[in-house]
């Protein structure tokens, strides 16, 4: 089972980008899947959004929502997210998993935001 993290890069402040999570080995409409980021010099990931395939109810910390969305394309098994209004903290690692997670970290994709 693979989640492959693309779409990141270098971005200026109020810009956007597009994150994709492809999955193979995984069936993500039976999955909640979640974003994460994690930012040099800390050691946790922190929680960004999630989707429930059950209800399609969505998740969003405090820090993104109104700028962060979430959405799949079941044909592509891809979860994306969408990333408005960039900011300089937004500077990080992102990463896909599910949610409760319990598949290995992958790669990542990385975002900088310069400002």
């Amino acid at each position: 089972v693979h989640l492959v993290e693309s779409g990141g890069g270098l971005v200026q402040a109020g810009g956007s980008l597009r994150l994709s999570c492809a999955a193979s080995g995984l069936n993500l409409r039976n999955n909640a899947v979640g974003w994460f980021r994690q930012t040099p010099g800390r050691k946790e990931r922190e929680g960004l959004s999630s989707i429930s395939r059950t209800d399609g109810t969505t998740y969003y910390a405090d820090s993104v929502k109104g700028r962060f969305t979430i959405s799949t394309d079941d044909a592509k098994n891809t979860v994306y997210l969408q990333i408005n209004r960039l900011k300089p903290e937004d500077t990080a690692v992102y990463y896909c998993n599910t949610d409760p997670v319990y598949l290995n970290w992958g790669q990542g994709t990385q975002v900088t935001v310069s400002s």
